[in-house]
């Protein structure tokens, strides 16, 4: 049975940066709606928002302290009910980022949870420990130990994964498995088609008593994910939340987030007979070259170039693992990490040709907005701006051995997430009309691009990413084989093949010219980037071009 989410182009939404509609700095939902002619210009078929319910804020939205409620510095129910509503009129499906291992600290339960030891939301959540003596080793995502004591003074400490105020769900409780899924299917009865599942491979953990074994048995904290990430009880207990909503919405797409899933994870994930999730992400694409890093001080947010070796191995694993299993999800960019054309791209040509590198292969496209402008990371110019203690560090770490502080802001400003989700550029008026207040983040754009001036400019990347989308739609591009050329690291190769027909995809990595033997059925162009000859048989591709033949 075919799904709407099968051939998706879905474009992501960070909504605090997309369009402010009340002057207060921070994008809303109402701003988003204003702009559906847009995205439908544009030709995505799906938007997916990241987080929208109350919260305070402290992790932008995944610390969600009540789930049945929008945010009130996004809108109102009503606006996102009209939001769906218009996004279905314009044949645009709606997908929600649900935030399922954790809560905030602010949630009632949780605040039930600390003022009540006898509470029946204490079980809620992970408590462990006694007499003030940590239960275990472990490490958190966001530096220190995964414990807090306990606000009530019990002598023990809940379990946070990733910020103190974002208390873990205990999934062992079937109270807490059976309210996720009653929030789940709140939403879908409000019409959303579509749920990302945040952070679900850390729901289970191991033993609380095991300390992860270090060599010197020092008490500093260690990031045992193996403890803590894809365990077994995770396909256990999703396994039934994943079939109560398909029983009751069974076109609903479910897009779990599997940051750390190797590709058989990702098969056992979303192998239909599995009844799991339809689609999985993997951060495990983007195995960075270390080789030229500056060891005279911390490597965090040195910039590193991508290994375009261990990438293609990465792609092709995944490309064939999956096949008949699932639809790869395909992504350049997200709100977790740095834009391609900072990170990547040494140029606008490349930023073209790596769209049509990573589109174009089999798999569902996932936008990051702005991304089809050639948008780049904001400039930082203050620590404080990244409102993270680990860029504090690196600056001491890179100042200690002989950087400027400018330089070393400069290293995290391409490198660290938080300078990626600037607002995004409509005009050139105040704020680029994004916003007639002082936006929410706060930092300089390196680059002129923006909405107005691309639309007007039919040689734009805008215009480009359409061309690209359009040609994604089609069924080649959709349900053909793949097949990964053996290339040099200077190019990437790929054919897609259904029935009789075939394309050629083929992406200059290199700064020179590039020349490949060219079978004579690849004689029409669909789309190129950068410049290119043919003849004699052979394709000529100029620095970092990409072309699409087709027979």
């Amino acid at each position: 049975m075919k799904h709407w989410y099968d051939h998706a182009i879905i474009y992501q939404i960070y909504p605090k940066s997309f369009q402010d509609s009340n002057g207060d700095g921070i994008g809303d939902l109402n701003g988003i709606r204003s702009r559906i002619p847009y995205l439908k210009e544009l030709g995505i078929t799906a938007i997916w928002l990241n987080p929208i319910f109350v919260s305070p804020q402290v992790d932008n939205g995944y610390d969600v302290s009540n789930y049945f409620a929008i945010d009130p510095k996004l809108g109102t129910m009503a606006d996102m009910e009209n939001l769906i509503k218009e996004m279905h009129e314009a044949g645009i499906h709606v997908i929600m980022d649900f935030v399922l291992n954790h809560t905030s600290d602010q949630h009632p339960w949780f605040q039930d949870a600390i003022k009540n030891t006898n509470s029946i939301y204490r079980d809620y959540y992970i408590f462990a420990g006694e007499d003030n003596q940590l239960p275990n080793n472990w490490g958190s995502f966001f530096g220190g130990s995964v414990w807090e004591k306990d606000p009530a003074n019990s002598g023990k400490f809940y379990f946070h994964l990733f910020d103190k105020r974002m208390p873990d769900l205990n999934w062992k409780n079937p109270e807490v498995r059976h309210a996720m899924s009653e929030i789940a299917k709140y939403w879908l009865a409000k019409g959303i088609d579509g749920l990302r599942l945040d952070a679900f491979i850390h729901i289970a953990k191991a033993d609380l008593r095991q300390n992860f074994p270090v060599k010197d048995q020092s008490q500093e904290p260690v990031i045992a994910e193996s403890f803590f990430a894809n365990l077994p009880q995770v396909q256990k207990w999703m396994r039934p939340f994943c079939e109560e909503i398909k029983q009751d919405y069974p076109d609903a797409f479910l897009l779990g987030e599997a940051a750390s899933a190797n590709v058989n994870l990702a098969v056992d994930y979303t192998d239909k007979d599995h009844h799991l999730m339809d689609s999985v992400i993997t951060f495990r694409y983007f195995t960075e070259d270390k080789s030229q890093l500056d060891s005279t001080f911390s490597d965090q947010y040195q910039p590193k170039p991508l290994d375009i070796v261990k990438f293609k191995q990465n792609q092709a694993v995944w490309q064939q693992s999956l096949r008949g299993i699932s639809q790869p999800i395909l992504y350049w960019n997200n709100h977790d990490m740095s834009r391609i054309a900072t990170r990547v791209a040494k140029n606008e040509t490349q930023v073209r040709s790596l769209a049509i590198l990573m589109y174009l292969q089999s798999g569902v496209p996932i936008i990051y907005y702005g991304e089809e402008l050639g948008l780049k990371n904001l400039e930082f110019d203050q620590v404080d701006q990244f409102e993270d203690e680990t860029v504090n560090d690196f600056v001491q770490s890179a100042k200690n051995a002989g950087k400027s502080t400018q330089e070393a802001l400069k290293m995290a400003s391409q490198t660290h997430k938080l300078p990626a989700r600037g607002p995004m550029p409509w005009n050139n008026e105040v704020n680029n009309g994004f916003s007639t207040g002082q936006p929410w983040i706060k930092g300089k754009k390196v680059d002129q691009h923006n909405v107005l001036a691309e639309l007007a400019d039919n040689n734009s990347i805008f215009h480009f990413y359409k061309k690209l989308i359009t040609l994604k739609k089609e069924t080649l591009f959709q349900d053909g084989d793949y097949y990964l050329h053996a290339t040099s690291a200077d190019s990437y190769v790929y054919e897609r093949s259904l029935k009789d027909k075939k394309a050629l995809i083929a992406v200059s990595l290199s700064d020179s010219d590039l020349e490949f033997d060219l079978a004579p059925e690849f004689n029409q162009v669909r789309l190129a980037a950068g410049d290119y000859r043919i003849e004699s048989g052979k394709l000529i591709l100029k620095p970092y071009s990409g072309l699409v033949l087709e027979n």
